[in-house]
């Protein structure tokens, strides 16, 4: 990560991660695909519990993003022991995290449904799909904490070979779960659930045979070693901003649902849809986000600003190719993203509006997920949590409101794109600010990095 050339360490380093995102948004899309296909009430129960999904995995990845970014600083910096110290601990937090929502999801999730809707058929199966997928997180925690780990030493591979294989297994069972093919029983939307814990349970596997029997930098350990207080201090320097920022899209979209919940379960379905569409768009540029972050930190704790600045700027246009090309096929082909679903007149009249006004901000949101690649290397990740905060909580859910008081549900899609001005105007500011007051004295012998 120190020598080889900017274009092809980030290339080799992020096509791994790029394919294994796009793997994992295969996920939430097929999933919703064959629930579609039971009736929109299936789709809109699963829409819903969309928010409790997405906290899960906001705690899960904010954490491991901490223990990604203390190891690839560390082994920049040379200090082995530290960084074997933070993946260890960083395991044991996997288990804490799974026990929360293991708990919360056994006990809550009947009355979570309930704030939505009084529909008898989409509360049981939301609540069916909600517990399943809380009690059984254990392995989505373990998943991406193993990810992380060996992310942080440059080993891209296994993790996507993991991806690959985990989601096959979920694809592959969907169908025979959902509508009871072959010897398997008919469960519907509590068989996607299923489906999707058991592809999990794959990935994890997996990815603990990696950190535990192949040959890694890093040396985990399970036993003997107890919580360092320094260590998860460092951690979570940057695993709480992380956890928070993407914390608040499950605010966001907890809010969006109430507010097009208001006008109809279509809405909420369209929502729903939109969420699994833009999936297949934001995994890949946050794939090359976990591809180059690694690389960021390195090359900040070895002080070496040309090859930092380098990566940032191959990772930024990357990022807007793939973004500029969503935006395209969402402009022109929404009637045929939203056929995927079985989409009744109602949602192709919400719908088609819906993906063609949101993706407008695709383009300053690949500036802002880089950006945020570089702010969690370098330790500075309160930035991207502010960030998140303009645009999400102080833009978006205010602005849906008011939009939709003002001009129905057809105005609430624009609050998205002219949320997206406030957080792209701070992350300029503050990535300039960044630049100009560290960026610039890695030079400095005497200057000391994060």
């Amino acid at each position: 990560m120190g020598t080889a050339p900017i274009p092809r360490l980030l290339l080799g380093m992020s096509w791994p991660a790029m394919i294994s995102m796009i793997i994992q948004a295969l996920y939430n899309i097929v999933d919703s695909i064959f629930v579609a296909q039971t009736g929109e009430k299936g789709l809109t129960a699963v829409s819903l519990i969309f928010p409790v999904q997405f906290l899960m995995m906001a705690v899960g990845i904010g954490t491991a993003v901490g223990v990604n970014s203390l190891i690839s600083r560390r082994l920049g910096a040379r200090r082995f022991e530290e960084a074997d110290m933070a993946a260890s601990n960083g395991f044991r937090l996997s288990f804490i995290n799974w026990a929360v929502f293991a708990v919360l999801g056994g006990l809550f999730s009947g009355a979570f449904m309930k704030l939505f809707s009084d529909d008898q058929q989409i509360v049981a199966d939301g609540t069916a799909y909600m517990r399943i997928v809380t009690v059984f997180s254990v392995f989505v925690m373990i998943c991406v904490m193993c990810e992380k780990i060996v992310q942080a030493t440059g080993n891209m591979r296994m993790p996507m070979v993991a991806s690959v294989t985990g989601a096959l297994v979920n694809i592959g069972l969907d169908p025979l779960l959902i509508f009871g093919i072959g010897p398997f029983p008919e469960m519907g939307v509590t068989g996607a659930a299923t489906a999707t814990v058991i592809g999990q349970s794959v990935q994890a596997t997996l990815m603990m045979m990696v950190l535990f029997k192949g040959k890694q930098e890093i040396n985990v350990k399970v036993r003997g070693v107890h919580f360092d207080r320094e260590t998860l201090k460092e951690i979570y320097a940057v695993g709480i901003p992380a956890i928070i920022m993407q914390a608040i899209g499950s605010v966001m979209q907890f809010g969006m649902n109430m507010i097009l919940a208001g006008f109809s379960t279509t809405a909420v379905a369209v929502m729903g849809v939109y969420g699994r569409l833009q999936s297949f768009v934001f995994m890949p540029v946050i794939g090359i986000n976990q591809g180059s972050t690694p690389v960021f930190g390195y090359n900040y704790g070895a002080k070496n600003r040309k090859r930092l600045m380098s990566a940032y700027k191959f990772a930024l246009g990357m990022a807007f190719a793939i973004m500029g090309a969503g935006l395209i096929v969402f402009q022109t082909q929404p009637h045929l993203l939203l056929s995927m679903f079985n989409a009744t007149d109602d949602m192709y009249e919400i719908g088609m509006q819906a993906l063609r006004t949101v993706s407008w901000c695709f383009l300053p949101a690949a500036f802002g997920i880089v950006s945020g690649g570089v702010f969690a290397a370098t330790g500075h990740g309160v930035i991207s949590l502010v960030s998140s905060l303009l645009r999400q909580m102080v833009g978006i859910l205010p602005l849906a409101f008011f939009l939709g008081k003002a001009g129905g549900v057809m105005a609430v899609w624009w609050s998205f794109p002219l949320a997206e001005i406030l957080g792209t105007t701070y992350i300029a500011i503050m990535i300039y600010r960044l630049y100009k007051n560290e960026f610039m004295r890695l030079d400095d012998p005497g200057f000391m990095t994060r």
